[in-house]
């Protein structure tokens, strides 16, 4: 292990890889401020389970439009550098919201203002992901392509290693301090990360401009339709009038040569600007363009579209059973802390099962068994609520750890392939772009699965306190799970997990 890391080191350097681990280890680690979250609005603002849940989707929905925070920085350099500049006005939106909620008191008792602040601190997390995500595939590319996979292993044990602590800690915050310490607490991270920033020099990204910018500059400027050339026209035919002029009055034209002198210089400091402008604008709409057609195609669009009706045909009733557990069953947060931690360790147990034993599945039969499993799993949580457990002497504790274990083991073999599948059909010079619209897709199939929870809970009338209608809903939730089934003719055929 300590091998591996040196040949990571002499390969990317200690700044680089530094940074790296710690943007993935804080976006592990944010469980535990995400604890503190939820029992503020259950316990401070007392929200029912739905407006719980509809509040963390809202705050959440800036992970669902990652694509744009990759082609802003892929096209709009700030000071010429594409990478660092947007990280530290990522870390800065991670940062400061914290800060604000942990000072004040204020904005933490409203329920739309603590959403505003969430939502603007997951627009920068989003944000840092997409950049460092965009950095690990320009230092493969350029630097070392054969530590591909060793720097991915990195960021995915730093992430879970993040994961596992905060949701230890988390808990045990909860139960011993004070909340606005610990907001204050976690915005200590983002503060180092702040500050590594400036340990990593980027390469500036120079004055490039797109290919096709570039012959449609030069074309236009042989046709003689060149704004630019015209003014150097105006400007040469100007300049020999002077020179006329100087031979009839030397100390009028003296005057006269220095006020010109002054117009070209501002002249081309406007058509800078108007350039650089154009440039940029020329090079968004290339890559949306690039981004759009490539996403029209059938053997991407197709795949894309089942994983989102997998998230949006089946509700999430994630945050009522979190009440149900932490208000009827009277759980501390210590211990749905720990169960937490359980469920990072299956999501880890996922994917070794995947990689050992599912890889050369095919595709379609991989993420059918995982929704006909994820259905009879969902049976645990009707068999908590229905009490069934305590008839067969089994604890509560054990049924909600196995809960969160399990079906997160079972949800990480069919994102296994998502993300395998998503890899393999980027086409190439747009690949972390679309990678990261693939990815948005996921994420925003995830919110509104969480609103169709949100919804749910709502017309059931399942509320703190009022926990009667949670059985049919687990039992609605169920059956939904089999609906994505149906949907798997989109899914090429003849795709396994490790190939297209």
């Amino acid at each position: 292990m300590i091998g591996w890391v040196k040949r990571l080191k002499a390969a990317f350097g200690a700044s680089f890889l530094w940074l790296i681990c710690l943007i993935y280890f804080t976006q592990g680690f944010r469980s535990f401020v995400w604890t503190a979250v939820s029992y503020q609005l259950k316990d401070r603002l007392k929200l029912s389970p739905s407006a719980s849940q509809f509040v963390t989707s809202i705050a959440f929905f800036p992970w669902s439009i990652k694509p744009l925070y990759g082609i802003l920085s892929d096209c709009i350099p700030i000071k010429g550098r594409r990478r660092i500049p947007y990280l530290v006005i990522a870390t800065v939106l991670s940062l400061v919201p914290w800060l604000i909620l942990g000072l004040n008191a204020t904005l933490r008792s409203s329920r739309w203002h603590l959403m505003i602040v969430l939502t603007v601190q997951n627009l920068g997390s989003a944000m840092a992901d997409v950049v460092v995500d965009a950095m690990i595939a320009e230092a493969v590319r350029l630097e070392r392509a054969s530590f591909a996979g060793d720097l991915q292993s990195l960021s995915w044990l730093s992430m879970a290693l993040g994961g596992i602590c905060g949701s230890m800690l988390g808990g045990l915050a909860f139960t011993n301090l004070q909340i606005d310490t610990i907001f204050l607490l976690f915005s200590i991270l983002p503060a180092i990360q702040l500050l590594s920033c400036g340990l990593v020099e980027e390469n500036s990204a120079g004055s490039e401009v797109l290919p096709e910018f570039s012959n449609s500059r030069s074309s236009h400027m042989v046709n003689g339709n060149s704004s630019v050339l015209d003014e150097d026209n105006f400007l040469a035919k100007k300049s020999n009038i002077s020179t006329s002029r100087r031979k009839k009055n030397k100390k009028k034209n003296k005057k006269k040569n220095k006020k010109e002198a002054v117009i070209p210089s501002n002249s081309r400091i406007h058509e800078k600007g108007n350039f650089l402008a154009i440039q940029w604008f020329h090079s968004l709409k290339a890559a949306a363009y690039s981004l759009c057609h490539a996403f029209r195609q059938p053997i991407i669009l197709r795949p894309m579209t089942w994983f989102f009706l997998a998230h949006v045909t089946v509700p999430n009733l994630s945050t009522v059973m979190f009440y149900y557990q932490a208000e009827f069953l009277n759980l501390e947060a210590s211990f749905l802390g720990t169960a937490r931690v359980v469920a990072w360790l299956g999501l880890m147990l996922g994917t070794f099962m995947y990689n050992k034993y599912f890889k050369t599945m095919k595709l379609r039969k991989i993420l059918m068994s995982a929704h006909i499993g994820l259905s009879f799993l969902s049976l645990l949580d009707f068999v908590l609520v229905s009490r069934l457990n305590i008839a067969f002497g089994i604890s509560d504790k054990i049924m909600v750890v196995f809960g969160s274990a399990l079906p997160d083991a079972v949800n990480q073999l069919k994102f296994m392939p998502f993300l395998i599948l998503s890899g393999q059909l980027c086409p190439p010079g747009i690949e972390g772009t679309l990678f990261a619209l693939f990815m948005s897709i996921n994420n925003l199939g995830s919110t509104l699965g969480s609103f169709m929870g949100a919804g749910l809970a709502s017309i059931l009338n399942i509320s703190s306190g009022s926990f009667d209608n949670l059985g049919l809903g687990i039992a609605i939730q169920v059956l939904c799970t089999f609906i994505p089934i149906a949907f798997l003719f989109l899914i090429p055929k003849e795709a396994t997990g490790i190939s297209v």
